[in-house]
């Protein structure tokens, strides 16, 4: 599910940006001044700082967990919200989400902040778009676990570091280190034998991570300057005109059931804000304790629960092709994160030789 910040590079070099495609949230030493493992600053408590660092860190994993947990178990969640169709599912969470969007907004007191960013273009007009590439992928997705295509959804999300280092390529003009090289290669061999075992082109998994995959170039463009709540506020703002009307017509035309199949319906639907909402604070919080490489590691969290609910839940096929397919993808994402590992420990090393020196 979209993450918070927009990494476009989780575990590429790309970076899920995100991911990034996530977008960069920040990965400096968040307790002191000093970066772990250098010298401390005269009268500092060494142990008490490595304590802290260690807190901080088991905080960060929690969080991360917390947030790709609700994100991969969306699907159940789907599931008994049936007989609501994936229209008015997306329709009902981007205007619950607004309106809880707005509750905290208002505990926050933030609204100054939130009126500075609707009216900055710099702001607005990315998030505009990045408002309609959420949008195609929450349909997206919605519909594959509404009809059947759970497996293929998660799919989507675990090639989507793939589509990262590919959108630096095109898009940033990056150069790929050879093991990304290899991760691409052995990723286009997965999704020929999957449009073999699915005897078309697996569009539902491709959609969400080439929507995903934008949305979180488009929002690493914005950068640090909005927050993740000012963010998605930003982009149900955007979204909610039109989806107040779908949910109008819905009603007119009786295909809505918010008002026609009881209470516990409503407000399961109701729930849809919290729903969004929650896990994009827990991730918020785990980006600020976290580096990049540890989030790109959590980050196939989703997708693997996402896959485990499809099968062992919702029962969907496996034929022996598709679990080829699934091995080739799982392979490409371990050389990914092998390459991710490899630079991770490079950039540490320099780092720590860099602090000697000076």
């Amino acid at each position: 599910m979209p993450t918070p910040d927009g990494n476009l590079t989780a575990p590429s070099a790309a970076t899920p940006g995100a991911t990034n495609l996530t977008e960069g949230p920040p990965t400096s030493n968040p307790v002191g001044s000093n970066p772990v493992g250098s010298t401390p600053a005269k009268g500092s408590n060494p142990v008490k700082t490595t304590a802290a660092v260690k807190s901080e860190t088991t905080a960060g994993i929690l969080f991360g967990i917390g947030a790709y947990g609700l994100w991969g178990l969306l699907p159940l969640y789907f599931l008994v919200l049936l007989p609501a169709g994936a229209v008015e599912i997306v329709a009902n969470r981007v205007v619950w989400s607004l309106i809880f969007c707005a509750l905290l907004i208002t505990i926050t007191r933030t609204w100054r902040i939130l009126g500075g960013a609707i009216k900055d273009r710099s702001i607005m007009g990315p998030l505009t778009i990045a408002a309609g590439l959420i949008a195609v992928n929450w349909l997206t997705y919605t519909y594959g676990v509404t009809t059947g295509q759970a497996v293929e959804a998660s799919l989507g999300y675990f090639i989507n570091p793939l589509v990262s280092v590919l959108l630096g390529v095109f898009v940033l003009k990056e150069t790929l280190r050879p093991l990304q090289w290899a991760a691409v290669g052995i990723g286009f061999v997965a999704v020929v034998v999957l449009t073999v075992s699915y005897g078309k082109l697996p569009w539902i998994a491709l959609t969400l991570a080439v929507s995903f995959g934008l949305y979180g170039f488009v929002k690493k463009r914005v950068g640090p300057r909005v927050d993740a709540i000012t963010s998605l506020t930003v982009e149900t703002v955007v979204l909610t005109p039109l989806a107040a009307i779908t949910m109008v017509v819905l009603g007119v035309t009786g295909a809505a059931t918010l008002t026609s199949n009881g209470a516990g319906h409503f407000w399961l639907l109701a729930a849809s804000g919290i729903i969004t909402a929650v896990p994009l604070l827990f991730f918020g919080a785990s980006a600020r304790r976290l580096p990049m490489t540890t989030i790109g590691l959590l980050q196939y969290f989703a997708p693997l629960l996402q896959f485990i609910v499809a099968v062992a839940i919702f029962r969907e096929a496996m034929t022996l092709d598709r679990w080829i397919g699934f091995g080739i993808v799982w392979l490409a994402l371990l050389v990914l994160t092998v390459d991710m590992l490899a630079v991770a420990r490079k950039n540490s090393v320099a780092r720590r030789l860099a602090r000697q020196e000076a």
